[in-house]
């Protein structure tokens, strides 16, 4: 008997001296789409990036216990996508080992927000912030419709759940600063990017913060490739400051693809794989412009939610007239804000 208890509790204490040592690569272990054998780090052996050595996360003013972080200076050291592979499938991969690239100089527990001037072709650049309570938003987002951002264009595709090709896709989340109409940190951006490469990140950031108090450093940038007005993606690095990257750490790179579809990333032209893309000036995908009275993800709208079923509708919706009090909830916001709650579009009057 206590042979048999001794074992046990040694293959506990094996166990767990493996889950303390993975670091920051399991920090993400539940979110769909990661898996450790397809987003290992880029190619590029030990050397660290910006050049020169690793520069610990140590030294007389960092966290006692942290993590060895990179150094490449304040500003970030942006990936480029001719070194990693080619969107294959995957949402995003992790990269550098899935370490983000802050310095121990900026662990800091105050919030702040920055958010980089467009540059002459109107472009986003880098978005950093130390998110912490303070600074999160208290009401639903705002209308964001009127944002044009480099390279937009209003398409529609039957393939693409929404409809939408393209969302206005925040940088930094609105659920993180509370930055609504601001074009500094707004890209265009796919509804694969918008949905299935960054709001799991986004939410999780943010519960983490919700639940603990402490604050994360934050970091999007968007890949640009020489004068292209379309990201080719974006470079996502996050770390919890006060725990050292033990309740969040991640760096990783979401692709601004859409499955089924071609894009042109100079122009943000596109096409359904196969065909080709319309000339310059045009559009192609179906019903463009939107015909009169079609919902942009951006408008703000009044919609009913079934908390049981997980469909929205309109107000007017004989399924809404239908539905249990007990299961109704009524919400005034975006399109996109309801399906990232995870609600579906009723079926009868396609909100």
């Amino acid at each position: 008997m206590k042979k048999r208890l001794s074992n046990a509790l040694l293959s506990l204490l094996l166990v767990l001296s493996v889950l303390f040592s993975a670091g920051c690569l399991d920090a993400l272990p539940d979110l769909p789409g990661f898996d450790p054998d397809i987003n290992e780090q880029i190619p590029g052996g030990e050397e660290t990036p910006g050049g020169g050595e690793e520069t610990p996360g140590g030294g007389d003013d960092a966290p006692s216990g942290s993590v060895t972080l990179r150094n490449p200076g304040a500003t970030p050291k942006p990936v480029d996508p001719a070194e990693h592979p080619a969107y294959s499938g995957e949402p995003y991969i992790a990269i550098d080992g899935n370490m983000p690239y802050f310095t121990a100089e900026e662990m800091v527990t105050t919030s702040f927000e920055y958010y980089s001037p467009l540059d002459s072709l109107g472009r986003c650049g880098y978005t950093v912030a130390c998110i912490g309570p303070d600074i999160m938003p208290t009401e639903e987002r705002g209308n964001i419709g009127m944002v044009k951002p480099s390279g937009w264009h209003t398409v529609k595709y039957d393939i693409v759940s929404g409809k939408y090709l393209y969302n206005r896709c925040h940088l930094i989340g609105y659920q993180l600063t509370g930055e609504n109409v601001n074009e500094s940190n707004l890209i265009t951006g796919t509804r694969y990017l918008n949905i299935d490469g960054m709001v799991d990140f986004e939410n999780m950031v943010a519960d983490y913060i919700r639940e603990t108090g402490n604050h994360v450093l934050y970091r999007v940038t968007p890949i640009f490739v020489g004068d292209e007005l379309l990201a080719r993606g974006v470079q996502m690095e996050a770390y919890s400051v006060e725990d050292q990257g033990d309740g969040i750490c991640f760096h990783i790179y979401a692709y601004n693809v859409q499955p089924g579809i071609t894009i042109d990333y100079a122009t943000g032209l596109s096409a359904l794989a196969g065909e080709p893309l319309p000339p310059a000036g045009e559009d192609s995908g179906t019903d463009i412009p939107p015909e009169e009275g079609a919902i942009d993800p951006g408008e703000v709208h009044d919609y009913v939610l079934n908390t049981n079923t997980k469909k929205f509708h309109y107000p007017d919706c004989s399924s809404a007239k239908d539905m249990s009090e007990a299961n109704r909830e009524d919400f005034t916001g975006t399109r996109e804000a309801v399906i990232n709650r995870g609600y579906e579009a009723c079926g009868r009057c396609k909100p």
